[in-house]
């Protein structure tokens, strides 16, 4: 048995640096330890070619096999992503459409976490729900919240990195 913890990927769903999500995420990996786990940050976002059907096949290009090794790694996945004109930004729904031909997602334990004010983000939630079920992974309903950033964010983060590694 493996002393080990869990492996937590971290896919933000923002290209921007200083994006409210990339904030979360960065307070996810500061707490991640006293949750008993560790994170991984994928980066490759921008680097994703955009999805076409008639490559998700081997060989895949090298941004695809990095993402898809990346999910394999993992015990479990926390998102944080946008919302943008009501659903998700394309760079991301492109992110999770070349996790639809592997399974390295399927089965696994996903939660998403969302910033976005009050009375926003609910498309990017429905459309998250809707592809990764499509996918097969398994969404850790607890661990799917909406968080203020601020000085209760950690504990929060905390407590969805706890129920992702119980999951895994």
């Amino acid at each position: 048995m493996s002393t080990e913890p869990p492996v937590v990927l971290l896919l933000s769903g923002s290209l921007r640096a200083a994006s409210s999500n990339e904030s979360a995420l960065r307070t996810a990996e500061a707490v991640a330890a006293s949750a008993g786990v560790r994170t991984v940050r994928y980066a490759g976002l921008a680097d994703l070619p955009h999805f076409n059907p008639d490559d998700d096949h081997d060989p895949l290009p090298d941004p695809v096999v990095e993402l898809r090794t990346a999910i394999a790694e993992a015990a479990a996945v926390l998102i944080c992503a946008p919302e943008y004109a009501g659903t998700l930004p394309g760079s991301f729904k492109n992110l999770l459409d070349w996790t639809v031909g592997g399974t390295e997602i399927c089965d696994k334990p996903v939660a998403w976490v969302n910033v976005a004010a009050p009375g926003r983000g609910g498309g990017a939630e429905a459309t998250l729900r809707t592809v990764l079920s499509y996918t097969g992974a398994a969404i850790v309903e607890p661990a799917c919240v909406r968080i203020a950033l601020g000085e209760s964010a950690g504990e929060e983060l905390r407590r969805v990195l706890a129920l992702l590694a119980e999951a895994a």
